[in-house]
């Protein structure tokens, strides 16, 4: 039975990170910082979280844009699992990054 925090960042726009919660519900008798297990700069990176929701994976069949097993996998070995945005939003996030650069350099 794994149960994880879904959380979104105010910097990186569809890019959602699951943390793991294999105690739940017995894990909250003291306020604990779930985001702890990122790397730093990372954490730094991505801006502040927003919570998104808790889910059981034991009952969810199938999760949309990822695979269930690999989230358990990466759960159970690091604590946390990064879903990255679809390429068709990075591709889109990188054009307007390039006119951005573009627009800046002969201002």
């Amino acid at each position: 039975m794994m149960h994880c925090d879904i959380y979104k960042f105010s910097k990186k726009d569809d890019l959602y990170v699951y943390i793991a919660r294999p105690d739940y519900p017995n894990d909250t008798d003291e306020i604990r910082d779930w985001l702890s297990v990122l790397p730093k700069d990372f954490r730094q990176a991505i801006g502040r979280e927003t919570f998104v929701m808790h889910l059981d994976l034991a009952n969810t069949p199938r999760l949309a844009r990822v695979n269930k097993a690999e989230v358990l996998e990466k759960l159970q070995s690091q604590g946390y699992f990064v879903q990255m945005p679809p390429e068709d939003v990075l591709l889109r996030q990188a054009k307007l990054n390039m006119a951005e650069a573009q627009q800046n350099k002969w201002q």
